[in-house]
């Protein structure tokens, strides 16, 4: 039987929506925005950089829209555009922590949390100063690849019960 507290991390009845998505087709190059993307397991999502293992716990990422509004604001911002953050998938109404130690679906797309997506030390040249302290606790999330599929930006993004 499972504990009120447990009870609590369990229930996410809200849905979230995907706002951007983004591509880094080689290391040091810009973000590529697109409007649909396939995924693939041990791969990420097709046309990124990313070249990991099938193991890896870092094939996708995720930043919550919200979070990009109080990163700007902590640098005295009005806004910063997604590809700014390197994150490939931007999602808005859900909070991505509740997501933790679960499986969710994007469009026919199965991900796992794997672990949060701390700053790294180029957000401080890409933002200036304080770019990397404003970013802390805002980094959104890292993900592998359960089963594959395709994602697009308005697609829901739900909890797998």
């Amino acid at each position: 039987m499972a504990t009120p507290l447990q009870t609590l991390l369990d229930t996410l009845p809200q849905r979230g929506r995907v706002e951007w998505i983004g591509i880094r087709p080689a290391r040091g190059e810009t973000m590529e925005a697109l409007d649909r993307v396939a995924v693939i397991p041990g791969k990420g999502l097709d046309g990124d950089r990313f070249k990991g293992r099938e193991t890896s716990k870092r094939q996708v990422t995720l930043i919550q829209k919200e979070h990009l509004h109080a990163i700007a604001s902590c640098l005295q911002r009005e806004a910063i555009g997604p590809e700014v953050f390197r994150r490939n998938i931007v999602v808005s109404g859900l909070n991505l922590l509740a997501l933790k130690g679960k499986t969710f679906r994007i469009g026919s797309v199965v991900l796992e949390y794997t672990g949060l997506c701390h700053p790294c030390s180029k957000m401080e040249t890409t933002l200036g100063p304080g770019g990397y302290n404003a970013m802390r606790g805002h980094g959104g999330i890292t993900t592998r690849v359960v089963e594959e599929g395709e994602l697009a930006l308005g697609d829901d993004v739900q909890a797998c019960l």
